[in-house]
């Protein structure tokens, strides 16, 4: 599980990097580099990374394999950059409570 979590906190910092700087400070590009700074600093934190609600199979005491944790360790990656990417385009554009929206949706899939 230790393995799981820093491969994941580690491809969340490689993909934070991937995101375009902005060229001009919107109404919440402060907050948005706060969060991302956040995140590249608990990269050695064991207990921070992404999370996801508890599946049903979970409950009923299944065992996930390799192959179910690494599609769930995908998608929950692809979750979060299109919710940092959401949240940075709507600061572009100048939407303060639509990037706020988004940038909170983020937040709340990340445990720093």
């Amino acid at each position: 599980m230790a393995n799981y979590r820093i491969t994941t906190r580690l491809t969340i910092i490689a993909m934070l990097g991937l995101i375009p700087t902005v060229a001009h400070a919107g109404p919440c590009s402060e907050d948005i580099a706060q969060f991302e700074e956040t995140v590249r600093q608990s990269a050695g934190n064991p207990n921070a990374g992404l999370m996801a609600h508890q599946s049903v199979d979970a409950q009923l005491n299944r065992q996930p394999t390799p192959r179910s944790l690494k599609r769930e360790k995908d998608r929950l990656q692809a979750k979060f950059a299109a919710r940092m990417s959401r949240a940075e385009r709507l600061d572009k554009r100048g939407d303060r409570e639509g990037c706020v929206r988004a940038l909170a949706a983020a937040k709340r899939m990340y445990i720093p």
